[in-house]
């Protein structure tokens, strides 16, 4: 705390020293701590590629803040147990380059996501789609190999144009969709430029890795808000300036620490469960995170149709701790030594720090390996680890299980990057997946949660808050659960008159 407020201290100086920043700039600048891996929705799979793609493309269907299906470019009806039929509207049907969006582009965009070849992280979410057939220019029907309630909400990915599909366009750095917005530039991973194409607005996403230059920007007027990434201390201090707007809203992004379970140590459940026992959730939360996080036990909220609010989670017993690691041969003479590999984002590595403490409590020594996002965020993916942390954001669907915990979705096909394989766990997956009552499959993923809390995984961390830090003279842009960037299609920003 003692350094952000240093930190704190030389800003005040700074900003003493240099004056207001020039008022001149007409783009609406956003304060990012990572940039975009990937503009191709059919492979983003972190949080800022999600949220940027969500503004240049548009998909069959979206979620409403209750999780429930809603319209977006496409209403549905089912013709039978498995055959949907989808008849795209008037809106969003008029790429960036100026062609029309028409169902031989639907039909495209999700065979490219099917081609093995192609590795989509996406593709094991629609495996069941057996067959694509165009009626006309607005009609397509998908005919699925079984039964699926819940097809509809698997169509959330971004529609490309099928001629630039067929001729293995970039999509990743060239982005072309039918969104309210198009790519200005992106010449670096530090700056990305965005045309809302209603007003002709410039949105910027400026990649500032240190909380202390984003908020220094910010105050500075060089950047317009920033969204969540700020340590707590910052973010109060924040709350004090007149120039600032401090905004938060309860979230869904699920944090959690991954394991590596072909490791021979991480492997052993004794061991994830010592880890969990030793983990005080509540005083990180309550003094580090400034109660801005709830404690998760599971994927979903617990107001999620498919929740499980009955799971009260592991709780903190560091005696249990050490119980479970004397039986796995470990204690405070002969502790356990574990890597524990996270970003470099300063306020993560603080986190992992003070988890790192709490272990080394019980028997545990962590060595902590903090690295660049694209390194870090490679490595979780090749399985190079024992264990780590991470967040997962925007999910809706309750088919996130067979992403991430199914033994088929060890990546490239799916994000089962702990190579997690429970027979049991499969089949209660795959029996929810055929269930045609909402209210059975509810029940199915219920015990689906309470198998997962069993066998530990992944040890549920916290729902971070959503934190907005944003300019006074900055307007409409609101804060959503997810933590989505979609309020910057109607942000705008009231002209400045003077000093």
């Amino acid at each position: 705390m003692r350094k952000y407020i240093v930190n704190l201290l030389f800003l005040c100086i700074l900003l003493f020293i240099n004056g207001c920043a020039d008022s001149n700039r007409s783009s609406i600048a956003f304060g990012l701590n990572t940039a975009p891996v990937t503009l191709d929705p059919r492979f983003s799979t972190d949080a800022v590629s999600y949220r940027i793609t969500r503004l240049l493309y548009r998909s069959m269907i979206d979620f409403d803040d209750q999780y429930q299906v809603i319209p977006d470019l496409a209403t549905w009806q089912q013709l039978s147990l498995n055959h949907y039929r989808f008849t795209l509207g008037n809106e969003g049907r008029v790429f960036h380059d100026g062609s029309r969006l028409t169902a031989k582009d639907v039909k495209a965009t999700y065979e490219s996501v099917l081609e093995q070849s192609n590795a989509s992280p996406h593709r094991s979410s629609v495996l069941m789609i057996e067959q694509i057939n165009v009626i006309d220019d607005d009609v397509v029907d998908f005919k699925l190999s079984h039964e699926d309630p819940l097809f509809p909400g698997r169509m959330v990915i971004g529609i490309l144009p099928e001629k630039l599909i067929s001729k293995q366009h970039s999509f990743n750095r060239n982005p072309v969709g039918s969104g309210p917005m198009k790519l200005l530039d992106w010449q670096d991973d530090t700056r990305l430029s965005l045309l809302r194409l209603r007003d002709k607005q410039t949105i910027e996403f400026i990649t500032l890795k240190d909380p202390t230059v984003r908020v220094l920007k910010l105050l500075r007027g060089e950047i317009d808000l920033v969204q969540g990434d700020l340590p707590p201390e910052i973010v109060k201090w924040l709350d004090g300036r007149d120039s600032i707007d401090v905004r938060r809203k309860h979230g869904s992004t699920f944090s959690y620490i991954g394991f590596n379970l072909k490791d021979p140590f991480t492997g052993n459940i004794l061991i994830r469960k010592a880890i969990a026992h030793a983990i005080d959730r509540e005083a990180i939360i309550k003094y580090v995170m400034r109660a801005s996080a709830r404690k998760a036990e599971t994927l979903l909220p617990p107001d999620h149709w498919a929740g499980n609010a009955k799971l009260i989670g592991h709780k903190y017993d560091p005696e249990k701790s050490k119980a479970l690691l004397k039986k796995a041969g470990y204690s405070l003479e002969v502790p356990l030594k574990l890597t524990y590999k996270t970003s470099n984002n300063p306020f993560r590595l603080r986190l992992a720090t003070i988890i790192q403490d709490q272990l080394k409590s019980v028997g545990i020594e962590v060595d902590i390996r903090s690295y660049d996002w694209g390194t870090f965020y490679g490595d979780i993916k090749s399985g190079r680890f024992q264990m780590y942390s991470l967040s997962w954001v925007g999910l809706k669907m309750p088919d996130i299980f067979r992403y991430i915990f199914h033994s088929s979705a060890v990546p490239p096909n799916g994000a089962n990057r702990g190579r997690f394989a429970d027979k049991q766990v499969d089949a209660i997956i795959e029996l929810a997946e055929v269930e045609v009552s909402l209210i059975k499959q509810a029940e199915y993923y219920r015990e689906l949660q309470q198998l997962l809390y069993d066998s530990l995984p992944t040890i549920p961390l916290w729902y971070e808050d959503n934190v907005l830090a944003i300019r006074k003279d900055i307007k409409g842009y609101e804060l959503s659960a997810d933590g989505n960037f979609d309020s910057l299609v109607s942000i705008t920003k009231i002209k400045n008159k003077g000093h």
